[in-house]
């Protein structure tokens, strides 16, 4: 049995971060960025498709680190990188740069499904005008500063549950099922679990004022039944571990588990034990990203990113649960030989994408109000 994570102490990374800068700061010292002539494009290990990576056209090369901490340290050294929208908040603001505003970069963004605006201007918002001041005149969009190359959700997996899936019904409530005490793995990150607690409060409060993959608002959390709801979550938990999640799941330790969408949808045609449920509130959105370094000269490998929707790649990518972002239409007839209710999972229907929510990154004040509800349903 795989060991299970602890409860998460802190809810920054900010402290692994430094560490792992510090382990590294001995030979990243005095590191060139001219010693290698090739661009690169980092990313972490199983987190850039091998039938799309394998494309990378020379003089590109590709360059696999363990974990995103890795490919943080080693920016400067970087063309192009590979990230998940949660470590956005580690970069500093000004550590990267847009893409170009070529045709073909514009071609590339303009397939794109409009719930990826926020995620792809990097969650900047423009300056709101100053209380009692007419609003500015509408101010031209935002550069793109990041490719969302792939999106999913976070789902509820059950292991041999029909009883539960039966009552799909009741969607992320299902999570509080008396029977799921101690049998329940729940996502690491503090934020994702309150994102889940909200939602067993009622949709409203889960997405208030969504508009389609809207960032979600700190105000939620003032909801009065939160702390309390928190958690009795918590005490369902055998774990808080996404990354061995599966693992507990298949070998029976657990009966259920919330996911990301992209490692469990592709077992579901093969494993009759499994039953992947998206619930009609929706769920946080997670984004994988290409990002471009400031200090980055060399044009972004535009033409491979396209290669992205080719049709062999697509099915290829599709096949292994990553989904591209683009309009519905230009991915209806790689979904079509999904079952319907896994197609479904891969790109959820409109009315729940209209309430899952991003996760932008947070400042200091609203990261301390998450860590103390989180301290405080301990």
């Amino acid at each position: 049995m795989q060991e299970r994570s602890p409860l998460p102490a802190r809810f920054s990374r900010r402290r692994l971060l430094q560490a792992g800068a510090l382990a590294g700061s001995g030979w990243l010292v005095g590191c060139a960025r001219g010693a290698s002539s090739s661009p690169t494009l980092l990313y972490s290990r199983s987190q850039l498709p091998a039938a799309w990576g394998k494309q990378l056209p020379s003089p590109w090369r590709g360059k696999a680190l363990e974990g995103p901490e890795a490919v943080l340290a080693q920016q400067n050294d970087a063309d192009l990188l590979q990230l998940s929208d949660g470590w956005l908040g580690a970069l500093e603001a000004d550590a990267l740069q847009p893409f170009s505003s070529s045709s073909t970069a514009s071609a590339l963004f303009e397939q794109l499904a409009p719930f990826t605006e926020a995620v792809r201007a990097g969650f900047r918002n423009p300056l709101a005008a100053p209380e009692g001041l007419a609003a500015p005149a509408a101010a031209p969009p935002l550069a793109p500063i990041a490719y969302p190359w792939a999106f999913g959700t976070w789902v509820l997996v059950l292991r041999n549950r029909s009883d539960l899936s039966r009552r799909s019904a009741e969607g992320w409530n299902l999570l509080l099922d008396p029977s799921l005490r101690q049998q329940l793995v729940l996502p690491s990150s503090p934020r994702v679990v309150i994102e889940l607690a909200l939602r067993t409060l009622s949709p409203d409060t889960a997405a208030a004022g969504s508009a389609p993959a809207a960032t979600s608002g700190i105000d939620r959390l003032s909801a009065a039944a939160l702390p309390g709801q928190l958690k009795r979550l918590r005490q369902q938990a055998l774990a808080f571990d996404d990354k061995h999640g599966l693992n507990l799941l298949l070998s029976g330790d657990a009966e259920a588990a919330v996911l990301p969408s992209q490692r469990v949808l592709p077992l579901l045609r093969s494993d009759a034990r499994l039953t992947a449920l998206l619930p009609a509130s929706g769920s946080p959105l997670w984004w994988n990203l290409l990002l471009r370094p400031r200090q980055s000269r060399e044009p972004a490998p535009l033409a491979w990113i396209a290669r992205s929707m080719e049709r062999h790649t697509l099915y290829r990518l599709l096949a292994a649960g990553w989904v591209p972002p683009v309009k519905r239409q230009l991915l209806r007839a790689a979904l079509e030989p999904w079952p319907e209710h896994v197609a479904r999972l891969l790109y959820p229907d409109d009315a729940v994408l209209a309430r899952c929510t991003s996760l932008p990154p947070l400042n200091s004040a609203d990261r301390q109000r998450y860590q103390s509800l989180w301290n405080a349903a301990a």
